[in-house]
């Protein structure tokens, strides 16, 4: 278990705005030596603690226009009928991400498409067309003043 002291809360938050900061730049913003913040990052690392680094992409420049949470309610509660549920998600190029939550509902998507015509065809020829969904709310996204996904 790595100690996650301000040291390390530093380098993750400066590593989670820009993961391709040079070790040389990151070192300045936390206030330690080149050599002590490699070893910090390398434990991080190893330990799990930092499992990737990702791209961030601009998704109207991707032909992205449209976007919505749906809450999806299922119509049997099995290991068997969720699986099968994630499956399908997993298969989906739209759903960029898939929670299964507590509470009225047992999933919670997040889902791209280029505009309505083209989630409308996701919404009613993939989803609308599982057996083991039963109910979808749809959320359009209007704006995100705050996203911090990486």
């Amino acid at each position: 278990m790595i100690d996650i002291d301000d040291k390390n809360r530093r380098i993750l938050r400066e590593l989670a705005r820009d993961g391709r900061i040079s070790n040389l730049a990151l070192a300045e913003r936390v206030a330690l030596s080149p050599s002590a913040t490699l070893r910090r990052v390398q434990a991080l690392e190893a330990a799990g603690v930092i499992r990737g680094y990702r791209v961030v992409t601009d998704p109207a420049k991707l032909g992205v226009g449209f976007v919505a949470y749906l809450a999806v309610g299922l119509k049997s509660h099995t290991k068997s009928e969720q699986m099968a549920f994630e499956r399908a998600m997993a298969a989906s190029a739209e759903v960029r991400e898939c929670h299964n939550v507590t509470g009225s509902v047992e999933y919670l998507l997040r889902v791209e498409a280029a505009d309505l015509p083209s989630y409308k065809r996701f919404h009613t020829d993939i989803l609308g067309d599982l057996p083991q969904v039963a109910t979808i709310t749809t959320y359009v996204v209007m704006g995100s003043p705050k996203d911090e996904r990486g």
